[in-house]
């Protein structure tokens, strides 16, 4: 094994093929300025440089699994306003199979409308409905009232909320809508709604007296004949164009490059058509693929204005799941084409005449999944996106267009790779995918579809678990934090590997014109800081691929906010993105050390690399780069020890002054987290420290970024 200088460098990636970017950690002061013997050294050579981090690195996927998007940016106090559940003393039905499968924030079930008075006084209107399938009919019983409502709504003390309903009735009926925030007399605003035969729609505004979350909107009539509500919705005034003013605000912050949008599973079943147009006429429709129904309020329009409101690009992702090429080529008209189109003229009509001037195409998400609406097997696949890339780029050709991608990895942690006799369900193949096999996805993509994508799109979740390929599922690992941190940069390690392999196998990608997005990825059954810091790992595992990873979408967006219907904080994961974002470099140069990463336990496959990822600074992981003015050289180290860590750090290639800025990220222990409304747990703390020291040392269980200024 050949050592130069204490340093093993037999483990050593090119340049530009893993750029091993490492540091060293600053004491505070007072501390000593020399190392001790057997302390981790980094070097870091500013004057050996990767391609850039581009701001793509810090996307991420927003996706309609239930009410992600719409309780987190979308400002709407009620839900199910245009009545896809009947309105009855029952409560929503289960779906038999996928119970709980939408709930993945801290936002519970979803509201529905209640009858107020004997259910039979409510009907459901199926033949003259005002949107979707009914609309709620109320049945007068003189003076007492009758009518709908819903309850546990979050309200604001002091806040005006407006809104409308769209109403119909008998002349014999007297109608009026309360926002009730609780049980006294004085504590509800009622207004009272004229009514006319046929639809209309009437304003209404109130000023909510206190703060609550067992809020209540009724509507209620009393006299003679019925009266018909078609929708109803209720925002808060300081909304921005719809959206949630705390929400937005915190998301334009972290300047996150693009979002892809609408999903994610979700677009496989998407019909982008029912979603624009008179949002209160938008029937609400159900999400086969997560088993919830979806208002259609944050349609293509809203969504192109969220990315607008938070400074983003919009990643539009097509349905290849029911949709045909014709589909995609009308949505890509309809978003990039001039009024004299068609689809054109109809955007003009529903309020946008400039074209969205879209980008981004992401043609299929997850096609190779058997759980994904539409799939389809690969031979067929290619056909189809060949189909669509062809039919979209007749339309634009100046699009970027990514295609739905998996690498052997991918198949075989997702169990894509096992093929299923559909008429005795057993399985048939091998469990571990393999390159140039039927399982090699992009194997098929790079060589039937070669000219029809710009970039291939890659997944990659892990899990604090591993996944053996002889029991084809995950199973608990007992190993040290710091190893189970590494779990999703693993993921990252193979994907380098496997792209290494594919330009041996298609020499065309070594021309570096291909790229890849990670437009999924996350690290999950861990909570907290220990999440947080398996993230870092993963951000500086992305660093070190730039030449061929240029863009990445973590799953979900609105995972970087802790939030309830009112209010928000970052979330420990939000923290830490804003932390990368804002204060390390976008030119990453190149890290040795003395401690080489420890050789995988486990044998390569699932998410398992040949080679571990990371900096050889075990146990830290290290990565460094130049601000893209290279007059700051930043150096980030991930401890996911619990121990302080000495780090001997030798810069060549910058000159720097005396004094630097340090940022340290980290809580009081590994399932620390933000949650609103509570303490802020994890933290960022800036100092400055002596940038003259030989040695920094690395806080336990943190992220510290440090700065040295030109």
């Amino acid at each position: 094994m050949e050592k130069r200088e204490g340093i093993d460098i037999s483990r050593r990636d090119t340049l530009q093929g893993s750029l091993m970017v490492g540091v060293a950690a600053v004491l505070p002061p007072g501390a000593a300025q020399s190392a001790p013997i057997g302390t981790l050294s980094a070097g870091v050579n500013a004057g050996k440089t990767g391609d850039p981090i581009t701001k793509y690195m810090f996307g991420c996927l927003a996706e309609h699994i239930g009410n992600w998007i719409n309780y987190c940016v979308w400002s709407e106090v009620l839900d199910d306003r245009k009545f896809y559940y009947a309105v009855d003393s029952k409560p929503i039905p289960k779906v038999p199979g996928i119970e709980g499968r939408v709930i993945f924030n801290n936002q519970g079930n979803e509201n529905k409308w209640w009858p107020v008075g004997p259910d039979e006084s409510v009907a459901a209107d199926t033949h003259n409905p005002y949107a979707g399938k009914q609309s709620p009919v109320v049945t007068l019983a003189g003076s007492q009232p009758r009518g709908i409502r819903q309850d546990k709504l979050s309200l604001r003390k002091g806040i005006g909320y407006s809104g409308r309903v769209v109403i119909a009735g008998d002349p014999g009926a007297s109608v009026n809508v309360a926002l009730i925030w609780g049980p006294g007399a004085g504590q509800r605003q009622t207004v009272r709604v004229p009514l006319q035969k046929n639809w209309a729609t009437k304003p209404i505004k109130f000023t909510c007296g206190a703060d609550t979350t067992e809020g209540i909107m009724e509507i209620t009539g009393t006299g003679s004949g019925t009266f018909r509500v078609g929708a109803v919705s209720l925002m808060p005034d300081d909304n921005i164009k719809g959206f949630r003013k705390d929400t937005i605000t915190l998301l334009k912050g972290l300047n996150s490059g693009f979002w892809r949008v609408p999903g994610g599973n979700f677009v496989s079943g998407y019909d982008w058509t029912k979603t624009i147009g008179d949002p209160d006429k938008r029937a609400a429709t159900w999400d086969y693929a997560w088993g919830a129904a979806q208002p259609n309020d944050v349609g293509l329009h809203e969504l192109m204005t969220l990315c607008e409101l938070i400074g983003v690009e919009p990643y539009l992702c097509v349905s290849t799941g029911f949709d045909s090429p014709r589909d995609g080529a009308a949505l890509v008209e309809y978003c990039n084409g001039a009024t004299s189109t068609p689809m054109g003229r109809l955007r003009a009509a529903n309020g946008n005449p400039e074209p969205f001037a879209i980008k981004w195409w992401n043609v299929g998400n997850e096609m190779y999944g058997c759980w994904q609406l539409g799939h389809m097997a690969v031979e067929h696949y290619v056909i189809k996106h060949n189909m669509f890339a062809e039919a979209m780029r007749s339309v634009d050709p100046n699009i970027v267009i990514i295609a739905s991608g998996a690498s052997p990895d991918e198949m075989t942690e997702g169990r894509t790779a096992i093929s299923i006799n559909p008429v005795t369900r057993t399985v048939a193949g091998s469990v571990q995918a393999q390159l140039g096999a039927e399982n090699d996805w992009n194997g098929h993509l790079l060589q039937n579809c070669w000219g029809n994508f710009d970039v291939i799109s890659e997944h990659c979740y892990a899990s604090t678990e591993r996944f053996d390929p002889a029991l084809q599922k995950r199973v608990p690992v007992d190993e040290p934090v710091v190893d189970s941190c590494r779990r999703a940069a693993n993921r990252i390690r193979q994907k380098r590997e496997y792209w290494e392999e594919y330009k041996i196998r298609f020499p065309a990608l070594k021309e570096g014109k291909i790229k890849v997005s990670v437009d999924e990825w996350g690290f999950s059954n861990a909570t907290g800081l220990k999440q947080a810091l398996g993230i870092a790992m993963t951000l500086h595992e992305m660093f070190r691929c730039t030449d061929f990873i240029t863009m990445a979408g973590y799953t979900m967006g609105m995972s970087w906010l802790n939030y309830n219907r009112t209010d928000s904080v970052y979330s420990h994961i939000g923290l830490l993105f804003n932390l990368y974002n804002k204060h390390f470099g976008r030119i990453p140069v190149e890290v040795t050390g003395n401690s080489p990463q420890p050789k995988p336990k486990f044998p390569p496959g699932g998410e398992v690399p040949k080679v571990n990822p990371g900096s050889p600074t075990y146990p830290l992981d290290v990565s460094a780069a130049l601000t893209a003015d290279r007059r700051t050289l930043t150096v980030a180290v991930v401890n996911a020890t619990d121990t302080v860590q000495p780090l001997n750090l030798d810069i060549t290639g910058f000159r720097h002054g005396n004094r630097g800025q340090m940022w340290r990220y980290t809580g009081p222990s590994l399932d620390a987290t933000n949650v609103v409304g509570k303490p802020q747990l994890v933290t960022v703390k800036d100092s400055s420290f002596d940038a003259s020291a030989r040695v920094i040392s690395a806080a336990p269980h943190s992220v510290e970024i440090y700065s040295f200024t030109a």
